[in-house]
């Protein structure tokens, strides 16, 4: 029979909030060798599962010693293949390959994914952020219920990336995040211009505003993906890669090796056996993911100039963890952290040139010795992020994606946590010095992203005077699901608008225009924006970290009193328990805050 123990997973503030499961003993030793078949032992040593040992003979393990002496790892790959990131499915043969060389059993699962551009569509947009929760139940449920000793997971898309995170918190188990890889960047030849993803939104926009025609659009739109790989500029992808990275989650480097290269099927080889120091050393995730790994995470998102994204999925890890990581410490980081790196979509290079100059370990090495980044804290290698990265070159003094400290590309963070009468709850912008940092004009209130495109497309917003566009009920659950205006964000700087600022309780991407998103309360919950009407005055200021409308207190309460919530846009099904379940912005838009 397996030795029982059953301690529960503690939590930072020492309570459980989670399952307790039978395990051996860490330091159990069983014919002279530590036990690293910890969890699955349970399973597979004696007699008290019969059922489960036949179904694992008949999965493919070979004998009764394999059965009971070697350690099982769960290889998740977050895969579906109509997207530039299926090939993480091979990725995942690779690492069940490298496990199985050094004595170990690998059993590949995949969970869902949703590929960011798809939903994009102004009818399934609202699945985005909801497979980031999805994806962490999926891997919990697959690592928990299967009595796996330790999980390799392996996202390419920028969901993914925080929902494996999340799971991994979750089970607590020795844990490696493998990301994918970025895209190379692709090339018109009709433009002759470099060409990315963006491309195609900003495509879309100047040609409703006559700046291109079709032809021009078709060429960006067959060119600007010509492989597999994530998003290849600082988007949401590439920002929770680095930051990973940052915190000590990955193997060195793997944030910025692109997908095409030999240099990631090596990673995937050799995180075998890093997954076993792992077992040895009992590294479990939630030995590293720590305030202090947080607060390099951070300073990384700033250093790159990385996505607003960032601010949610982390406030939803730390979530997992009890740690209380705010949207105060953004901005409290984003006030010393200077902005350096030169990258898509507010910059000129993409990932895939980082990694000519060394890639994220470069960058981190730089970032240690000029303490902005602590060195000193654990990671999956067992040593420290100091020691992970010393052996990398030093960044190359002559070149110039990621700028010296005397000469940064904004001496304070690009991330502004704004607050005021329009969002006392907090929003977040997002300011590359692009966009200017003060923005007063008119509303123009949009109810949902689908009728301000609309009128993109009929081209009435024009130049003239300073306008803000608010779109509403597109937040966590009015969305459902705070869907993503990149179209929107896209198509303004495909038309050259430059006298607009976008706000709205959903999500944004992009930059030139200023525009803040995440704002807390949302409407559908009754916050001020869901009162703002067309012609009131907006101030955004990114100085003093304001947003607010030129309506007295007073007269926001009378248009409170007389709102009504308008009924969920959808009442069966997972989008459904979501808008049911999620709570807000400036919490990380979680679905367990009870």
């Amino acid at each position: 029979m397996a030795e029982d123990s059953s301690q529960p997973q503690q939590q930072g503030n020492g309570k459980s909030h989670f399952l307790e499961f039978r395990s051996i003993p860490y330091g159990t030793k069983r014919d002279g060798e530590l036990v690293l078949n910890r969890h699955s032992s349970i399973l597979t040593n004696g007699y008290e599962f019969p059922g489960a040992q036949a179904m694992l003979y008949a999965a493919g393990i070979k004998s009764q010693e394999d059965m009971r002496k070697k350690p099982h790892v769960g290889v998740a790959s977050v895969w579906w293949e109509g997207n530039p990131c299926k090939y993480v499915l091979d990725l995942g043969k690779t690492v069940k390959e490298g496990l199985e060389k050094i004595g170990m059993i690998g059993w590949q699962f995949n969970t869902i994914g949703v590929y960011a551009a798809r939903p994009l569509l102004l009818v399934l947009r609202e699945f985005s952020l909801q497979s980031r929760d999805i994806i962490a139940d999926s891997i919990e449920t697959t690592t928990c219920a299967q009595h796996h000793d330790a999980n390799i997971s392996i996202p390419g898309c920028d969901k993914n990336m925080p929902g494996c995170i999340m799971a991994m918190a979750r089970h607590n188990r020795p844990s490696i995040m493998i990301y994918g890889g970025s895209i190379k960047g692709g090339y018109s030849e009709r433009l002759r211009q470099p060409v990315n993803i963006s491309s195609c939104f900003e495509a879309h926009g100047a040609l409703m505003y006559g700046k291109v025609s079709e032809a021009d659009l078709d060429d960006v739109v067959r060119h600007a993906c010509p492989g597999p790989g994530g998003c290849g500029g600082m988007y949401t992808a590439n920002t929770m890669a680095t930051a990973i990275e940052a915190m000590g989650l990955t193997l060195p480097g793997s944030s910025t090796t692109p997908a095409e290269s030999p240099a990631k099927m090596r990673e995937c080889l050799r995180v075998s056996e890093a997954i076993r120091i792992c077992l040895e050393r009992d590294i479990k995730p939630r030995d590293l993911i720590t305030r202090e790994s947080f607060e390099n995470a951070m300073v990384v998102t700033i250093i790159m100039g990385g996505s607003t994204n960032a601010v949610l999925h982390f406030l939803a890890i730390s979530h997992t963890t009890d740690l209380d990581l705010t949207i105060d410490d953004f901005q409290r980081v984003s006030d010393k952290i200077p902005y350096l790196a030169d990258l898509k979509p507010s910059g000129k290079y993409m990932v895939a040139d980082l990694a000519e100059i060394g890639g994220m370990p470069s960058v981190l090495k730089f970032l240690i010795h000029a303490s902005l980044v602590n060195g000193d804290i654990p990671t999956v290698t067992g040593k420290t992020l100091r020691e992970n990265c010393e052996p990398a070159p030093s960044l190359d003094p002559g070149q110039d994606i990621i700028r010296p400290l005397s000469n940064p590309i904004k001496s304070s963070g690009h991330i502004r946590i704004l607050k005021g009468n329009l969002a006392p709850g907090g929003a977040v912008a997002k300011i590359t010095g692009k966009e200017g940092k003060v923005f007063v004009g008119k509303a123009r209130v949009y109810d949902g992203e689908p009728a301000l495109i609309s009128s993109l497309e009929k081209g009435e917003i024009k130049p003239g005077e300073n306008t803000v566009l608010c779109v509403r009920y597109e937040g966590p659950k009015g969305g459902p699901g705070m869907p993503e205006q990149l179209k929107t964000s896209a198509v303004l700087m495909g038309a050259g608008l430059r006298n607009v600022a976008l706000i709205t309780d959903g999500r944004y991407s992009g930059v030139i225009t200023l525009k803040v998103g995440h704002i807390v309360p949302e409407a559908q919950v009754g916050g001020p924006i869901a009162i703002l009407k067309d012609g009131d005055i907006v101030a955004i200021n990114a100085e003093t970290n304001q947003i607010s409308m030129n309506v007295s207190d007073g007269e926001i309460a009378s248009r409170l009193k007389s709102w009504k919530a308008p009924r969920l846009k959808v009442t069966r099904g997972t989008l459904a328990k979501y808008a049911h379940l999620v709570g807000d912005a400036s919490h990380g838009a979680v679905l367990d805050m009870f």
